[in-house]
C-alpha cells in the first residue's frame, strides 16, 4: 500500500452510496482475483456484476484500450469511424440472423430506454408487457419494466402502459398481449429476481402471439449475453429470433457500452433518437477485442463444461440449507431455506466474492476464464458455509 487513505471512509463521505457496502477495497485484478490493498486475494465470483466475463485485466482487451487511447478516445456520431465500424459489423456477426443492425449506448439501462422508445415508435401503440420478477435497469423506462415494487414504487409515477406476468405461465402471456401492446420484453434467464430459467414452450408462445398480433418480442440479454449461459447469446438455447435484443455488461471486457440490436425492419428517423458517448472509439475497441476473445478463446463451450463440473461437484456433498439450485452455463442460483446475506458474508470471510439475487439466492457469475482450481476452491467454500 502506497498511503494510508481511508478509501471507504472517503467514498462515504463524498460519494452517494447507493448499494450496501461489502469491507472490501478492490485495487487490482487479474484473471479471476482481486485483491485488496493489502495484497489479500479474492475469487471474483460477482465478476463485476456480470461484467468481467473475460477476467480482469484480459491481455487483449488492455492492448486494444491503450492502442486506442493513444490514437483517438472519442469520436461523435456526425463522424464516421474506423473501428466503430469494425465493431458494428462484428457485432450484427454473432448476434441472431435477424439482427442487421445496433443502436450503440453505454449501458443496459440505456440499451433497454432505446429498445422501449424504438418498440413505441415502429408499432404506434403505447402498452409493453414484461415478467414478474424480471428487472432490466433504473431509469425511468427501465425501471417502469421492472416488477420488483421496492425498485419502482419510491420513484411513481412512472412511465404509463407497463403490465407484468408471470414467468412460463402462457395462459397470462395470451391474455395480456392485445392490440395495443407495443412489446413484450423477456430475459431468458432472470438474474436478479433469483436466476429463474425461462421455459422453452414458453419463449416459444411468446414469439408466436407477438408475430399474430404485431408486437414485437425484446430480449433482454444484458445479464445473459457473451457466452455466460453456454450460448454466445441465450437465445441460441431456443433456436430464438428476436425483433429487438439488449446487450452490455460483458460486452466491452469492463469498459462500459451497451447496444440494442435491431431487426431491419425497425425504422429510427434521424433525430428521434441519439447519445454523446455511445460507440466511442474508446469502448469500440475494447468490446472488438472482447468479442474477438469470446470467439478465439471458444468461452462459450468453456461456460458449459465448467458448469457442469460446478454442479456436479457441488452435489457430491449435502448441503442441507439449500433449497434449489438453478443454473444455464455459468449462470448459478442457489437458492437457500433462509435469508442469504449471512451466507453472503461468510463467503467473503473465506475469500470468496458472491451475490445475491433477491433475498434468499446465492448468484454466482464466476469469469469465464475462471481456473478449474479456482472453481473448486469456490465449491469447497460452499459445502463449508452450506452444510
Amino acid at each position: 500500500m502506497t498511503d494510508s487513505l481511508d478509501y471507504a471512509a472517503i467514498e462515504h463521505e463524498f460519494g452517494l452510496v447507493l448499494a450496501p457496502k461489502r469491507d472490501l477495497v478492490a485495487v487490482r485484478g487479474k484473471g479471476a482475483l482481486l485483491y485488496d490493498e493489502t495484497g489479500r486475494e479474492y475469487i471474483d465470483c460477482a465478476a463485476g456484476i456480470g461484467v468481467a466475463s473475460l477476467g480482469h485485466a484480459h491481455p487483449a482487451v488492455v492492448s486494444a484500450i491503450q492502442k486506442q487511447a493513444a490514437s483517438l478516445i472519442t469520436c461523435p456520431h456526425i463522424l464516421y469511424n474506423d473501428v466503430r465500424s469494425k465493431m458494428l459489423k462484428k457485432l450484427v456477426e454473432v448476434t441472431p440472423e435477424n439482427l442487421s443492425r445496433a443502436y450503440l449506448c453505454n449501458s443496459g439501462a440505456e440499451a433497454v430506454e432505446a429498445a422501449l422508445k424504438f418498440a413505441r415508435l415502429h408499432t404506434r401503440r403505447p402498452n409493453f408487457v414484461t415478467a414478474m420478477r424480471g428487472f432490466h435497469g433504473r431509469t425511468m423506462g427501465a425501471v417502469s419494466a421492472t416488477f420488483t415494487p421496492k425498485y419502482r414504487e419510491p420513484f411513481e409515477p412512472l412511465v404509463p402502459g407497463f403490465s407484468y406476468v408471470p414467468l412460463n405461465k402462457i395462459d397470462k402471456l395470451e391474455a395480456a398481449i392485445d392490440d395495443k401492446t407495443a412489446a413484450v420484453m423477456l430475459e431468458l434467464v432472470q438474474g436478479e429476481g433469483g436466476v429463474n430459467l425461462i421455459q422453452a414452450d414458453y419463449i416459444g408462445a411468446a414469439r408466436e402471439l407477438c408475430t399474430e398480433r404485431g408486437a414485437l418480442l425484446i430480449i433482454d440479454e444484458i445479464q445473459t449475453g457473451f457466452c455466460r449461459t453456454g450460448k454466445f447469446f441465450a437465445c441460441e438455447h431456443f433456436d430464438l429470433q428476436p425483433d429487438m435484443m439488449t446487450l452490455a455488461k460483458a460486452m466491452g471486457g469492463g469498459v462500459p457500452i451497451g447496444a440494442t440490436m435491431l431487426s431491419a425492419e425497425i425504422k429510427v428517423e434521424p433525430g428521434l433518437h441519439g447519445t454523446t458517448f455511445g460507440g466511442n472509439p474508446l469502448a469500440c475497441a475494447a468490446a472488438l477485442a472482447a468479442i474477438k476473445t469470446f470467439q478465439s478463446e471458444n468461452l462459450a463451450q468453456r461456460a458449459q463444461d465448467m458448469g457442469e463440473y460446478f454442479e456436479t461437484r457441488l452435489g457430491e456433498k449435502p448441503l442441507s440449507q439449500v433449497r434449489a439450485i438453478r443454473r444455464l452455463g455459468l449462470m448459478i442460483g442457489i437458492e437457500l431455506k433462509h435469508k442469504v446475506q449471512e451466507t453472503l458474508a461468510q463467503l467473503l470471510e473465506r475469500n470468496i466474492i458472491a451475490l445475491p439475487a433477491g433475498a434468499n439466492v446465492i448468484r454466482l457469475l464466476p469469469p469465464l476464464v475462471i481456473e478449474k482450481q479456482q472453481l473448486d476452491r469456490v465449491i469447497d467454500v460452499l459445502h463449508e458455509c452450506l452444510a
